[in-house]
């Protein structure tokens, strides 16, 4: 089985863990985002989420970055997340389905 980083299973981690997963509307979870986070890593998150959905249509690097802006050194590590990571993007997308 897979495990989180031993940073990212402290207890404020897990706090935030479960303040996400309380929070179902998804007006609410922006607003909390943006207190959160800066408008920079919210874009930066959203477009990263956009590669991924790519990646899994099967679009092709140079295309992800020329439709998204995105660097192909991203793409690429998105790419590897995407296949090598902890199945986050693959729950993500299919949750948006």
């Amino acid at each position: 089985m897979k495990r989180l980083e031993e940073n990212l299973e402290t207890k404020e981690a897990k706090d935030l863990y479960s303040a996400l997963a309380e929070i179902s509307d998804p007006k609410e979870i922006a607003f909390f985002l943006r207190d959160l986070l800066t408008m920079e890593e919210i874009e930066e998150a959203s477009r990263r989420l956009q590669v991924a959905k790519l990646l899994q249509k099967g679009e092709t690097v140079r295309n992800i970055a020329k439709t998204t802006g995105v660097s192909s050194a991203t793409i690429v590590r998105i790419n590897y997340w995407l296949h090598h990571g902890m199945g986050g993007y693959d729950l993500a997308l299919e949750k948006l389905k």
